[in-house]
């Protein structure tokens, strides 16, 4: 049995908006404007939300995309509560007020160098002074609570225990090639960033109003997550100061430490086996919230949330059996429990964990509602999006969240006379549980006439699909395609027991509720079953070599960016940690690691099969679509290699790749298909 959902109706984007329409223009088109690839590039966003201690003032970060450069750009903006005076305040992100509202600290990208602490006076003048001149950016930064002082992370450089030789003297003016690399620990690189074996990440503290920042953490083990106790005497972050924390055995481990800020004296507050980490100390300083898990050998599990006394006693569990993943904990003014956004079943909500136990989920209905910050009277500020409206400000009483005031209409210009296709929720049954998707429709949907239908399959694998406006697949459906996503078994959102059903069977054990999905889909009568495609990126990409293995219902498919063979990925990838979801290793025992490993079914492939990965990606490295590749060449079976140019793992991060990433999916699957419709090609 299914059932369906329909979300939102087609409509133009300002059908609910408070913007006032043109009226009626006679010179208008008559036919439906429909979003445009080249809409993309004028599309911003609204994040980071903070509003004054006073509760008069909010300042957000805006992003947008400088097509001149390629790369996605941010700056400061500030309204007042109401969301009059909206305007453009300084470049930076990532802005916090000082307790006190005088000021906001932020960071700003340094040519040539690392990003840096700055603060601006918010009076008249608007004095701003860079605080930090580091070699290395910093993160998790923090105002002390009398605003004296502000607390960071950031990376100290060192250097390999055996690395370096003395070799004899080179003669004047020899040009010789550069000391090697030498690794010795085992997690030397993560994507986005290159290599991170040449220093730890510690604990600082520097003036507000500028100097040298004084380190407080030493040793050669990785600290993060800032937050200052009331009185300004400790600061409490998560690390595992063990010798061995870099061991398997260790991969899941995470305990909470308290700095003294005074002496840089280091003490313990949690001691068991699994994560705990995020801690969030309450307003009176008396109680430390946190989030853990126990130990476990399973693929996945939901964290809970605990509070304990300052010094580590009486640690005890308040989310009781709640089984979402929760974080981004902030307590109530009154010290009665903490508010944090879930996202789940779809979409995302805000909730609320007593200290008396149990967790009230505050606000419902088809949105992405995500609480920032809120003052001492219970204003709050986040960001709400929705099928067909891009995020934005939002203003609301803690007291009635469902109430709520909007503050911003970033794209109402991009988007205004534009129809977006219909966005159809759907469920429907596929073995012991049921499957949450959606069906984005074309503008104009005529259900008499044939689609095209795009699967599209998110990563992770433990991730979730979401009903808010997604450009990408509004895009390819204003290029009359039927796009369904949908979120199999391993996806989050959906309890612990949904997340683990893929436990040592990823992929294998998700692909029926895809297959099942697209059952759904054609089952409707306007999806056109002689083009039928399939695509996507990491999990999504890993999913898609496997399911052109096993089947041959698909027109033409698009793996980006997957792993083909595990037992090669988990030497070359800096996602080592994932070895752990095997029950033994390879050399042990391969036939787990065969069993999902999609290159020893390509012999089995006939579906035209397109890889795209980038050039730099070390998650799911550019060896694997190698692999892959070349023995497609090898049986004959139509491929293409598409290589992304500055890019790490995903083929999206710069604006032109995202664009060239939407144009050759479409190029392929009309290569291959024999569907009518807007041609890239």
């Amino acid at each position: 049995m299914s059932r369906i959902i329909c979300v939102l109706v087609t409509a133009g984007i300002l059908g609910s908006s408070g913007l006032t329409p043109l009226g009626d223009v006679a010179a208008q088109d008559s036919e439906t404007r429909r979003l445009g690839l080249e809409d993309y590039l004028n599309l911003e966003t609204v994040s980071g939300p903070q509003i004054s201690p006073d509760g008069s003032r909010i300042v957000y970060t805006r992003g947008w995309i400088d097509k001149q450069n390629d790369r996605r750009e941010s700056s400061l903006w500030i309204m007042n509560s109401d969301g009059s005076r909206n305007r453009h305040l300084t470049d930076g992100s990532g802005a916090r007020w000082s307790p006190d509202g005088t000021r906001i600290l932020f960071t700003r990208g340094v040519e040539g160098g690392a990003s840096q602490i700055f603060v601006r006076w918010m009076d008249a003048e608007g004095a701003e002074s860079q605080i930090t001149r580091l070699e290395s950016g910093p993160s998790g930064v923090r105002w002390a609570p009398d605003g004296d002082w502000i607390a960071f992370t950031s990376r100290v450089d060192d250097k390999a225990d055996f690395g370096g030789v003395d070799l004899p003297s080179r003669p004047d003016g020899a040009n010789w090639t550069g000391e090697p690399k030498v690794v010795e620990r085992a997690g030397y690189k993560r994507d986005r960033t290159g290599y991170i074996d040449t220093g730890w990440t510690h604990l600082f503290v520097v003036p507000a109003e500028g100097g040298t920042p004084r380190q407080l953490t030493e040793g050669d083990w990785n600290h993060n997550g800032v937050n200052w106790s009331p009185d300004g005497t400790e600061i409490y972050f998560t690390s595992f100061r063990s010798d061995d924390w870099d061991r398997p055995d260790n991969w899941q481990e995470g305990e909470i430490y308290a700095a003294v800020v005074s002496t840089g004296g280091i003490h313990r507050l949690t001691n068991r086996r699994g994560p705990d980490g995020q801690p969030v100390p309450s307003p009176d300083g008396s109680l430390i919230a946190y989030i853990a898990g126990d130990e476990h050998a399973d693929t996945y599990r939901n964290q809970r949330i605990h509070v304990m006394n300052r010094d580590g006693s009486g640690s005890r569990l308040i989310s009781e059996d709640y089984d979402r993943q929760s974080g981004g904990l902030q307590w109530a003014p009154d010290g009665s429990g903490l508010y944090f956004s879930v996202s789940r079943e779809g979409y995302r909500a805000l909730h609320f964990v007593s200290l008396d136990g149990g967790v009230r989920r505050l606000t419902e209905g088809a949105e992405l509602l995500s609480l920032s910050s809120f003052s001492q009277d219970g204003v709050a500020v986040g960001t709400i999006s929705s099928a067909h409206q891009p995020g934005d400000l939002y203003r609301f009483s803690l007291s009635d969240p469902a109430n709520r005031t909007r503050l911003t209409e970033v794209n109402a210009d991009v988007l205004y006379g534009v129809t977006l296709g219909e966005v159809e929720e759907i469920w429907y049954d596929s073995g012991d549980f049921q499957v949450q998707g959606w069906i984005v429709k074309p503008p104009d949907f005529d259900p008499a006439r044939k689609y095209p239908l795009m699967l599209a399959i998110h990563g992770g694998p433990h991730g979730m699909y979401n009903g808010g406006f997604n450009f990408a697949f509004q895009e390819h459906a204003a290029n009359d395609y039927v796009v369904l996503y949908t979120n199999p078994r391993g996806s989050t959102g959906y309890g612990t027991e949904f997340a683990n059903a893929i436990n040592h069977d990823y992929p294998g054990a998700d692909m029926p509720d895809l297959m099942r999905g697209v059952d759904e889909a054609l089952s409707r009568g306007y999806v056109d079953e002689e083009n039928v495609f399939v695509y996507g990126c990491s999990g999504g990409g890993i999913l898609t070599t496997y399911i052109v293995g096993n089947t041959d219902r698909f027109t033409a498919a698009s793996a980006n960016c997957p792993i083909v063979n595990w037992m090669s990925a988990m030497g070359t990838s800096d996602a080592i940690s994932y070895t752990r979801t095997f029950a033994t290793p390879f050399w042990e025992d391969a036939s787990e690691w065969i069993d999902r490993s999609s290159i020893f079914y390509v012999e089995n492939v006939t579906t035209p099969t397109m890889l795209m990965t980038g050039e730099n990606d070390l998650r799911t490295p550019m060896g694997q679509t190698e692999e892959y590749f070349q023995a497609l060449q090898y049986l004959d079976v139509p491929t293409v290699m598409i290589r992304f140019q500055d890019e790490w793992h995903g083929t999206t991060s710069k604006p032109s790749n995202f664009m060239r990433t939407q144009l050759y999916l479409r190029k392929w699957f009309e290569r291959w298909g024999t569907h009518d419709g807007l041609l890239v090609s």
